[in-house]
């Protein structure tokens, strides 16, 4: 896997352009922060079976909250037929 690194203001400059160069290339890119942090950027492949978002989702406190109110709420029937939709 290559990695890019770059400074912050070069991020900064041309958001859209890096981001876009780092999805198309597949390269990992890790940004220097003034602090002398570092931050990584990782394209994912939606077609990948990759769980990350799934551990996200699973990890992430406001989400499991918004599941257990959508749980214990009333449950909307769905429409049937042409009922509901419109056209275009």
């Amino acid at each position: 896997m290559a990695i890019k690194t770059i400074p912050l203001d070069r991020l900064e400059t041309d958001l859209r352009k890096t981001l876009n160069e780092c999805a198309e290339s597949g390269e990992t890119v890790v940004v220097e922060m003034p602090d002398q942090r570092l931050l990584a950027i990782q394209s994912l492949d939606p077609q990948e079976d990759d769980s990350l978002m799934d551990e996200l989702l699973a990890s992430n406190p406001k989400f499991q909250v918004l599941v257990a109110k959508s749980k214990a709420g009333p449950r909307k029937p769905f429409a049937v037929g042409n009922q509901g939709l419109t056209s275009r």
